[in-house]
């Protein structure tokens, strides 16, 4: 019914058709600014006072807004479980991820502490889980293993085989790490305070979807080594990652049966148990803590059952109890890592943001991408100088956070509250836990980044364009590695948003019978063209890239060739002056000719007035008389018919002679009948030099072969952007630029007297 009652609707409008100058008059457009000149925001920057200091404190420190109105009855008891479920999971995931940032398990642990801490002071989200994330793990683990090597610490055993120094080897990739980590920081922080929060709107969800599955399959192969017990070669750069699946595959007749028996026991209580916690997550309290479960039990069992020595199992190993004395990272290795940071700092807060708006507009608050940038960089630097990695949010420990009832960061307080104790007292006792069940653990929860290859039929049906970005991304992380693959992948974006600019579509516009209203002509069927008017239309912005493209198309579509136009005018004109040259010749000549004969009625005349004695003297004066007002009159004139270049003769002449073949041109010009287009740019958001020059030769050279040329759409920026340029002149009066493409119609159709038609496309509109 409601449908049926909005068609139904109708609406009339009565007005004057309006070009810029009069809606200048009608609306009263004023001169004057609202925005503060630069010396009142310096001032007003520089002022200080209770109230702004207040609000800078709470922009800076957004935990001193919230906190004080947290409301104990609502949100305690679902920020105690949801922060136990999160610490829970905190721990097998802090110690599987350590391993492929190529790291002890603790150092996990750490970055499981700290950095959350920190962004339950500084961070705007409620409900993202910050710590230990696959992708970003394996970032820092190909850093730190291409720093730090297992060939740069070989030394020679008692037996004299070469064995490799892991306590060295491992001390030197913590402080790899570390540096890392601070650098990244301070980049992230940097870009938060200079506002470049935005940054992140240039990484669209095709290219953050795709370069997290990439570095999914990164993720998968790298955990392949413990699962069947290999030890392949380390590979670096391009293809790295098909090299090591080929290593892989050679060694796979050494593989160690029992740790493959872990890691497949693992992984098949691993993913029923997942599999029951997404089937009846409505009707479970908690989720099942099964990795946690999993890793007790492993450890139990290798414990008792002595598999580490009876069956080769690699196991974690040492986990000191407490923590180290904070550390200034060794800056020697920024130079070394710049790029990377950069790259790990930009991933990270494109991840962090991309989750916290998520959960932000689905629970009504606003996450500052300006503070979260600074949030996670503060996270970052702090965390480094206590032995953590780089962190963001983890989608998994965040959907736990928000399903289990979390209503804000407290949650994140009580997780790392589990963290500290397992730091301090329970460390110790996850020494015998096998790493092919913390590699499980790892293939478990890359199950949503693999499940984003159902993106591909979804963008097939939906944007081909975005589909390219995401297959470009994809393989170019995979087949690059992580820092190259994620520079191909925003160079690519780039070009894709640079081709649809340079490739926008282009219209031509007919009215719907009975509306005001101008459409496609080759969308839709029922629009038709106003006869001798064509409509032209682009898609995009006009600027200096597509505006010569803009220019073809308008005589493509609309049947105009300005060149061979103007050509044909040129050699009308060049044959024209050719014949006036001509007649000139013609008209001396003509002279000259008179001039002679009547040299010889002179000479007649002088011999008959020496026998008439005075009657020759009369004669010659009446025959001088009469050469005055016959014959030397064109004589007189004989001047200006033979200057080339007169300006008054020559050019009334040539003049005439265009006015002469007027019909002529017109119809060479318009084969179609076309006498006016009108260029609707209601799609341009701004205009540059090359734009305004283009639009200027429009009016000049259209303007020649007696085509009227109007502008339609014009937003007001682009007004005083075109005014600034200089652009309406005498030859181009702000009365050629109308509000709407139907008023530039209506204007056209009066101008050309066609009042019968005006009142057809007026007529009362329906909807």
């Amino acid at each position: 019914m409601e449908e049926k009652g909005s068609q139904s609707l109708e609406y009339f409008v009565k007005r004057e058709v309006l070009d810029e100058l009069c809606l200048d008059e009608v609306a009263q457009k004023g001169t004057w600014s609202t925005k503060p000149t630069l010396g009142d925001r310096v001032k007003d920057s520089l002022r200080c006072s209770v109230p702004r200091l207040k609000h800078i404190l709470l922009t800076w420190i957004p935990v001193l807004s919230w906190l004080p109105r947290y409301s104990i009855r609502e949100n305690a008891l679902g920020d105690l479980i949801s922060g136990c479920s999160v610490g829970i999971m905190h721990l097998p995931q802090g110690m599987a991820y350590a391993l492929l940032a190529s790291l002890r398990p603790v150092y996990g642990l750490y970055t499981s502490l700290f950095p959350v801490l920190v962004y339950f002071i500084f961070g705007t989200s409620r409900h993202i889980s910050i710590g230990t994330f696959a992708v970003i793990s394996i970032m820092v683990g190909s850093v730190t293993e291409r720093l730090a090597p297992d060939s740069n610490f070989i030394v020679n055993g008692t037996n004299g085989t070469e064995t490799v120094d892991i306590d060295t080897r491992d001390a030197y990739r913590v402080q790899v790490a570390c540096a890392l980590t601070v650098l990244a920081g301070l980049f992230q922080i940097l870009l938060g305070v200079v506002r470049f929060g935005f940054v992140v709107t240039y990484l669209s969800e095709p290219l953050i979807r795709g370069y997290t599955t990439g570095s999914a399959c990164h993720v998968c192969v790298s955990q392949l080594k413990y699962l069947f017990g290999v030890s392949p070669s380390r590979f670096t750069g391009p293809l790295s990652l098909v090299y090591t699946v080929l290593e892989i595959c050679s060694l796979l007749p050494q593989t160690q049966v029992p740790e493959l028996v872990v890691s497949l026991v693992a992984l098949a209580v691993l993913i029923v148990v997942k599999e029951i916690n997404d089937c009846y997550r409505q009707k479970l309290p908690l989720p099942i803590p099964i990795e946690l479960i999993v890793v007790i039990a492993a450890t139990v069992i290798t414990h008792f059952c002595d598999l580490p020595s009876k069956y080769n199992i690699d196991v974690v190993g040492e986990i000191p109890s407490g923590l180290k004395a904070p550390s200034a990272p060794d800056t020697t290795f920024f130079s070394s890592v710049i790029g990377d940071a950069f790259a790990v700092a930009i991933v990270g807060f494109a991840i962090n943001i991309s989750l916290g708006k998520t959960f932000g507009l689905k629970y009504g608050y606003k996450v500052d991408s300006n503070q979260e940038l600074v949030a996670v960089g503060l996270s970052n630097t702090i965390g480094g100088f206590f032995h953590c990695y780089c962190v963001t949010s983890s989608l998994s420990r965040s959907l736990v956070q928000e399903s289990t009832g979390g209503k804000t960061q407290v949650a994140g307080v009580i997780s790392s509250i589990i963290v500290l104790i397992t730091v301090l007292k329970i460390g110790p006792l996850f020494e015998d836990l096998p790493k092919a069940v913390l590699s499980t653990i790892v293939f478990v929860n890359l199950k949503g980044m693999f499940k984003q290859f159902m993106d591909v039929p979804l963008l097939w049906k939906t944007n081909k364009v975005d589909l390219l970005v995401w297959l470009v991304t994809f393989i170019s992380t995979v087949v690059l590695n992580l820092d190259m693959g994620l520079a191909v992948a925003i160079a690519f974006s780039m070009l894709t948003f640079i081709f649809r600019t340079q490739l926008p579509r282009y219209s031509i516009l007919g009215n719907l019978p009975g509306t005001e209203l101008y459409l496609d002509t080759d969308t839709y069927k029922e629009v038709k063209e106003i006869p001798g008017i064509k409509i032209f239309r682009s898609s995009a912005t006009i600027y200096y890239t597509n505006a010569e493209m803009f220019l073809d198309t308008l005589q493509e579509k609309s049947g105009i060739e300005i060149g061979k136009l103007l050509s044909a005018k040129k050699k009308r004109d060049a044959k024209q002056k050719r014949k006036q040259e001509k007649e000139k010749k013609k008209t001396k000549k003509e002279a000259k000719k008179q001039e002679s004969q009547m040299n010889i009625e002179n000479i007649s005349e002088r011999t008959k007035g020496e026998r008439n004695g005075t009657s020759v003297a009369f004669s010659m004066t009446e025959t001088a008389t009469d050469g005055l007002h016959k014959g030397q009159v064109n004589l007189a004139y004989q001047p200006d018919i033979t200057m080339s270049d007169s300006d008054s003769d020559a050019g009334y002449d040539h003049i005439t002679e265009f006015s002469g073949h007027g019909d002529e041109a017109k119809e060479q010009a318009c084969d179609s009948g076309t006498h006016s287009i009108i260029l609707d740019i209601s799609t341009t958001s701004f205009v540059d030099t090359v734009t305004v020059k283009t639009l200027k030769n429009i009016f000049r050279d259209f303007g020649q072969v007696d085509l009227d040329i109007c502008l339609a759409g014009c937003q007001a920026c682009v007004v005083e952007q075109l005014e600034a340029a200089d652009f309406f002149s005498a030859s181009i009066p702000k009365t050629r630029l109308f509000i709407t493409v139907h008023d530039a119609v209506l204007y056209i159709l009066k101008k050309r007297g066609k009042a019968d038609f005006v009142l057809d496309v007026s007529r009362n509109t329906q909807m």
